[in-house]
């Protein structure tokens, strides 16, 4: 029987205690410009500024980056909230992970002229678990949310900003964050842009992950059609006693596996049971008319694949949400680079990107 020892994304990121290049604007290459536009360039250099906010007890630390404007210029903003996990401000889980994907994505967004805000969320970087430190058991999602409620207001409140021009933009799980904060802001946001979304309940992602990866067993091999089913059956039984509230049966199942829903339904089963009672494409049909929206999926995507994001993106336009709706990003990974030049954003990101933040405010 295969061991598992590689869990799936969302599986393997669950547990808290777990464990430049040349950057394009749209299609154009920022070193190409005219010598004359960068001599026009106004004189109010980038910056990366330390900031925090105390939510619920905790002080959370970010960075607030700042592109290059005219003295006194208010800009475009966006707030970056990152996927599952232990991911930090800069989208990484350190030591082993570091895509760098939410720093990828602010300094993407400063070349398109937009300020940006990422954090440590709870369980990262200097922020940790604060208040939750002596209890991390307790900590549920609609703790996540409220910080991200509080990051935004912040957001919008810099005297470098356009209030009327803040977006939020979540990356994976971040994006269900992104889009309970648009529902409810008291300052209504310009646009909420979903990239490689969280687009189903969070247990039904994880089971569709973990029943690709027996699939994967059985072709490689490594397990037969009758331990594939009898894994497969032990992971929906699993799943279905966390829904009801019950200790997950683990019988069948490999020991990693086992380990896995034993951590769900112990030390993570508050955040667990309040996320997966969320239904992404039921929050986003609660969108205020006319909220800008973009929502993207790779065609290399093997975390969230295009066709997990119909149901998403048929609520997004029965919202009434304005474009540009769903873009399919060719090539591209979960990550949002092409795999054959990890080191930057695709192409094909920046370019959605850019169309997201750079037309039309509310």
């Amino acid at each position: 029987m295969i061991p598992l020892g590689r869990m799936p994304h969302t599986a393997r990121q669950i547990a808290w205690r777990a464990a430049v290049g040349a950057v394009v604007v749209g299609s154009i290459a920022v070193g190409a410009l005219p010598a004359a536009a960068v001599r026009s360039v106004p004189g109010v250099p980038a910056t990366d500024r330390e900031i925090t906010f105390t939510v619920d007890g905790t002080v959370t630390y970010g960075t607030l980056h700042i592109p290059v404007h005219r003295r006194g210029q208010q800009m475009p903003a966006v707030l970056l909230l990152p996927g599952s996990g232990p991911t930090d401000r800069n989208g990484d889980q350190l030591p082993a992970l570091t895509p760098h994907t939410l720093a990828k994505l602010a300094e993407a967004l400063g070349r398109d002229g937009a300020v940006s805000l990422r954090f440590d969320k709870y369980g990262t970087g200097r922020t940790g678990l604060g208040a939750y430190a002596g209890n991390p058991e307790t900590i549920d999602y609609p703790a996540f949310v409220r910080q991200a409620d509080a990051a935004y207001r912040l957001l919008a409140d810099q005297p470098e900003v356009d209030r009327r021009a803040v977006r939020l933009i979540g990356h994976s799980e971040g994006a269900l964050t992104a889009l309970q904060v648009a529902v409810t802001a008291e300052s209504r946001a310009a646009g909420v842009g979903l990239l490689q979304p969280l687009a189903q309940r969070f247990l039904d992602v994880l089971a569709r992950q973990l029943h690709g990866q027996l699939a994967a067993a059985v072709a490689a091999g490594q397990m037969s059609r009758q331990e594939q089913r009898t894994v497969g059956r032990a992971v929906d039984r699993a799943v279905a006693d966390l829904r009801a509230h019950r200790p997950p049966d683990t019988t069948g199942m490999p020991p990693a596996l086992a380990a896995l829903f034993q951590a769900l339904g112990g030390p993570n089963r508050r955040y667990v049971e309040t996320i997966d009672a969320l239904d992404p494409a039921s929050v986003a049909l609660r969108l205020p008319p006319r909220t800008r929206a973009l929502l993207t999926c790779g065609t290399i995507d093997q975390q969230i694949p295009c066709h997990t994001t119909t149901r998403l993106a048929t609520a997004l336009e029965r919202a009434h949400t304005r474009g540009p709706g769903r873009i399919v990003l060719f090539d591209v990974a979960h990550d949002l680079t092409d795999p054959a030049n990890p080191e930057v954003l695709a192409p094909a990101t920046l370019d959605a990107l850019h169309r997201f933040v750079r037309h039309g405010t509310r």
